[in-house]
């Protein structure tokens, strides 16, 4: 009988709970990933700006700094969004339980807010909207507006970027940079101002790699 009902009306509402939750597990794994990816960069970016310092390179060590403070705002966007899957996952398994008392899923503001808030993760956007459209037409939450999905984090980083990497600098150099808010001057010249092709290429790398990930 019940082969039957699942042929003529699809899934029960328990059997789309279930598949949810192992999506939401699913790219809780795919975040589980970045983060990892994104700190092992981001480590190699702290070496490379430390390197740079001793070298008196200024220019191009505050470069590097600004992508450590990038990918540190990104593994703090990681971890939000990591968050909000498993709330959204506690919300379904309530949902569970509500479904034994009214029969069918209920519509959640909360779970929509969530779900607003993750598809502006690019990692899992694609992911995330499918899932929206399936609990959607499931009733637990209305149709999702394209003007929620806007993002300001290149303004945001603007706007705080200077006093985060002069941070970083004097952090990771041990106070020779970034103390006075500007490097420019901060470390004496060097005899040698000529240019370490490796670290160069070691930076453009590092640089590369962050800003795919940065990127999704």
């Amino acid at each position: 009988m019940q082969t039957i009902n699942r042929f003529l009306y699809g899934p029960t509402a328990e059997e789309k709970v279930r598949a949810w939750q192992a999506k939401l597990r699913s790219e809780q794994r795919v975040i589980d990933r970045e983060m990892r990816q994104l700190d092992t960069a981001t480590k190699k970016a702290q070496q490379t700006v430390k390197q740079l310092a001793k070298k008196g390179d200024t220019k191009s060590a505050r470069i590097m700094a600004k992508e450590v403070v990038r990918s540190h705002k990104q593994m703090d966007r990681l971890s939000v969004s990591k968050a909000r899957l498993g709330s959204i996952s506690n919300q379904l398994q309530q949902q569970m339980a509500m479904i034994k008392v009214t029969g069918s899923l209920q519509k959640s503001t909360e779970i929509m807010k969530l779900s607003n808030a993750l598809v502006k993760l690019p990692q899992i956007s694609q992911a995330m909207r499918e899932m929206s459209m399936e609990m959607t037409k499931a009733g637990i939450m209305e149709e999702m507006l394209d003007d929620t999905l806007q993002m300001d984090d290149d303004e945001e980083l603007e706007e705080e970027a200077d006093a985060e990497v002069d941070k970083v600098l004097y952090d990771l150099t041990e106070g020779k940079l970034g103390q006075a808010g500007t490097v420019k001057e901060e470390l004496p010249s060097l005899q040698d101002q000529a240019e370490d092709e490796e670290t160069e290429r070691a930076m453009e790398q590092y640089r590369q790699q962050l800003n795919g990930l940065l990127s999704g």
